[in-house]
C-alpha cells in the first residue's frame, strides 16, 4: 500500500451536498490531512472557524439557509479575524467578482477553484497545499475569463509574454512550473517577474507579496 503522506494541516469543510462532502473528506484525508470539521451551513461554519486548531478552510461559495454567498462571507470574516488564514473556496461557476473579493485583502493565501477541478486530484490537493502554503491560486477558468476580458484593453505596459507569465503566477504557479508550461528557463521567468513588478510600479518586498499585488493589479482591484 502506497503510503500516504502527513500534511500535518488541520482543516474545516463546509459543503452543503452530503456525498460531495463525503468526497471532499475522504480525498482530503486520504492525502494527509484532517478534517476538525465538515458542516452543510453557514451557522455551523461561522462556528466551525472559531476553532483556534484550525489551520486552513476549504468551503462551498454558496451555503444554506439562502445559498447565495454564505461561504465567500465566512471566507472574508475569518481573514479579518486571523489575517492570512488560509482558504480554498470552490465554486460551481466562474464568478470574477468572488475572486475579486477574496483577493481585496492583498495577504495572499486564499484560493478560488470551480468544482469540477476536484476530479483532478492532484491538482486539487496540490491547490489546497499551496493556498496554505501561502499563495494566490485561481482556477483557469477565471484566469482565461480575465484574459478575455482584457484582449482588448491589455495591461498596456507588459509584453505578451509577460502577461502569458503573469496569468500563470495568478494560477499559484511557482517559477519552476511557469518555466515548464512556457518551456523556458527558470532565470527566464525570473528576469520576466521582476519586469512585471517594475512595470506595475510594485515595491521592493516579499516576492510572495508583490505576486498578489501583481495578481490584484491584473484583475483591476
Amino acid at each position: 500500500m502506497r503510503a500516504v503522506p502527513d500534511t500535518g494541516l488541520r482543516l474545516v469543510l463546509a459543503e452543503d451536498h452530503a456525498l460531495l462532502r463525503a468526497g471532499l473528506i475522504q480525498l482530503l484525508e486520504g492525502n494527509g490531512f484532517t478534517i476538525l470539521h465538515a458542516v452543510d451551513n453557514a451557522p455551523a461554519l461561522e462556528q466551525a472557524l472559531l476553532d483556534p486548531d484550525a489551520d486552513a478552510a476549504v468551503l462551498d461559495v454558496r451555503l444554506p439557509p439562502t445559498q447565495t454567498d454564505e461561504g465567500l462571507r465566512a471566507a472574508i470574516a475569518v481573514r479579518e479575524a486571523r489575517p492570512g488564514f488560509p482558504v480554498m473556496v470552490l465554486s460551481q461557476y466562474v464568478e470574477q467578482l468572488y475572486a475579486r473579493e477574496l483577493l481585496a485583502s492583498g495577504a495572499g493565501a486564499v484560493g478560488y477553484l470551480l468544482k469540477d477541478r476536484v476530479s483532478d486530484v492532484a491538482e486539487f490537493v496540490d491547490g489546497v497545499r499551496r493556498v496554505a502554503a501561502g499563495a494566490t491560486v485561481l482556477d483557469p477558468e477565471v484566469v482565461a475569463a480575465v484574459m478575455a476580458r482584457h484582449r482588448d484593453e491589455p495591461l498596456d505596459r507588459l509584453t505578451p509574454r509577460e502577461r502569458d507569465v503573469l496569468g500563470l503566477m495568478a494560477e499559484g504557479r511557482s517559477n519552476a512550473a511557469i518555466a515548464d508550461a512556457l518551456s523556458v528557463t527558470e532565470k527566464a521567468v525570473a528576469k520576466h517577474i521582476n519586469s512585471i513588478f517594475t512595470k506595475l510600479d510594485l515595491p521592493i518586498d516579499e516576492d510572495d507579496h508583490r505576486r498578489v499585488r501583481a495578481v490584484l493589479a491584473w484583475l483591476h482591484l
